[in-house]
């Protein structure tokens, strides 16, 4: 994960900051990131909902420094009180910049009219952007990835999504019966639709092409597991971090009669996905 020297930054050198919630630091977010200027910072308020890019898995789509704060520690402010904060905490602040829908303040009681009246400098709201007439908005990015749609949550992220897991322990089927996988923990990221995909793998910062299964194992033991075979490739995996980015949708999460169906299947998987991630 790419990470940036500008978290190190004092909040007095910050004039302009965004303010959101911003989990999938998605193409709308993009947009409205490219209003800061040289001298920006990301307010990011943490609902305890974020599972697109959690945490500070957000530092690696933005240039400029991210600050967290966590709602739970906020959400009992006033209006007046969260504007009183921000100004506190960035002294040389001459810019906000906000969604459309912002709002803000103990029940959010406080939208866009609200901090034109209680900032005292410029405010610059960001209007609804839409891709292929739909919004594009953190909950409905969700949506697509747990209808499996990959292809078009990437449209609306403006990027691959992406996970990070721990290698750990598998089977020990894949490589015996199968194909060698890595087996993966996923923490606090949302995972898509149980099935296959086509996939990248990074692992030490090297994307390789990839099949990526994430599902119960309904033909073997029945658990839940997120196993990822690289392609053409025979890599011991000596890494604990993995990433994988999904790129499309294969097939559906299905029981097969026998091992050996099975194993004509993810074949199958393999051939279909070097089709698709050749092009």
């Amino acid at each position: 994960m790419k990470k940036s020297s500008s978290i190190l930054v004092n909040k007095k050198d910050i004039t302009t900051i965004a303010i959101g919630g911003f989990d999938g630091m998605h193409f709308a977010h993009q947009k409205l990131f490219k209003n800061l200027g040289e001298k920006g910072g990301i307010v990011s308020i943490e609902s305890g909902f974020s599972n697109l890019t959690p945490k500070s898995y957000r530092q690696e789509y933005s240039k400029y420094p991210i600050y967290y704060y966590v709602l739970e520690n906020i959400k009992h402010l006033s209006g007046k009180e969260f504007i009183d904060l921000i100004k506190e905490e960035f002294p040389n602040l001459k810019k906000i910049v906000v969604g459309f829908d912002f709002c803000f303040g103990k029940n959010r009681k406080n939208c866009i009219p609200q901090l034109k009246e209680l900032f005292q400098g410029e405010v610059v709201v960001i209007e609804e952007i839409k891709v292929d007439g739909i919004s594009v908005h953190s909950r409905i990015i969700r949506e697509f990835l747990k209808d499996g749609n990959i292809e078009f949550a990437n449209k609306l992220l403006g990027k691959n999504y992406k996970i990070f897991g721990d290698q750990i322990k598998g089977q020990g089927l894949g490589s015996k019966q199968f194909v060698p996988t890595i087996n993966l923990r996923v923490e606090d990221f949302l995972l898509p639709k149980e099935g296959v995909y086509a996939t990248k793998t990074i692992i030490s910062e090297k994307k390789h092409n990839s099949v990526t299964f994430l599902g119960h194992r309904k033909t073997t033991d029945g658990s839940y597991a997120v196993e990822t075979h690289i392609l053409d490739k025979n890599i011991k995996n000596s890494y604990r971090t993995v990433q994988v980015e999904f790129i499309k949708k294969l097939r559906e999460n299905e029981k097969f009669d026998s091992f050996e169906a099975l194993k004509e299947q993810i074949q199958k998987d393999i051939l279909n996905a070097k089709n698709i991630l050749s092009i």
